[in-house]
């Protein structure tokens, strides 16, 4: 997997070499990566990232109601939703910023909002994207915890509610007001 995972990086932040010169990848400035293939399958993504100045968040505790049936098994004496955060915080260093935090971030849902207290524990350097707020049931008024660090701490992303509003930029802005009441 190290080996898919380094294409993806080059395609992602970096750029493929051919016999006929470099071809550029997305030249994104952060992309989302699946910690459950190891620490090996994430070396070249963070390799790539940190050479890039782009972020990674690793999916750690998502917003999808069968999150459960993966992220909460017992992995043994706690939910792997935490080892996954351990390995996270284990790489945040490899990405730290001036201002203390990491873009080795996690992917950390608004629909479960009793764990982001835990999870910020685990990951204090790590900024969250969090997912799951609006259609899905997350309430922004329940993510304080997320933003612990300070508002750079965290990234509310909401796409249906939004999208689906009558007036999208005012569902935007409601949110963006309710997210910066709770920070």
């Amino acid at each position: 997997m190290p080996v898919t995972a380094a294409a993806y990086a080059q395609a992602l932040v970096g750029e493929t070499p051919t016999p006929w010169g470099p071809v550029a990848g997305l030249g994104a400035d952060a992309f989302t990566a699946n910690p459950l293939l190891g620490r090996d399958a994430l070396e070249p993504l963070i390799e790539a990232a940190a050479a890039a100045g782009a972020g990674v968040f690793a999916l750690v505790r998502t917003s999808n109601p069968g999150a459960a049936d993966v992220e909460d098994l017992p992995a043994p004496d706690r939910p792997l939703h935490e080892r996954l955060a351990e390995l996270v915080d284990g790489l945040a260093e490899r990405l730290a910023g001036k201002s203390g935090l990491s873009g080795m971030g996690a992917v950390v849902g608004a629909t479960e909002p009793q764990r982001i207290v835990r999870l910020r524990e685990l990951m204090p350097r790590s900024v969250f994207l969090i997912p799951g707020v609006g259609a899905q049931g997350g309430r922004p008024e329940l993510l304080g915890p997320a933003f612990a660090p300070g508002r750079a701490a965290a990234l509310v992303a909401a796409s249906r509610s939004i999208a689906s509003d009558p007036d999208p930029g005012a569902a935007a802005e409601r949110l963006r007001e309710a997210v910066w009441d709770v920070s």
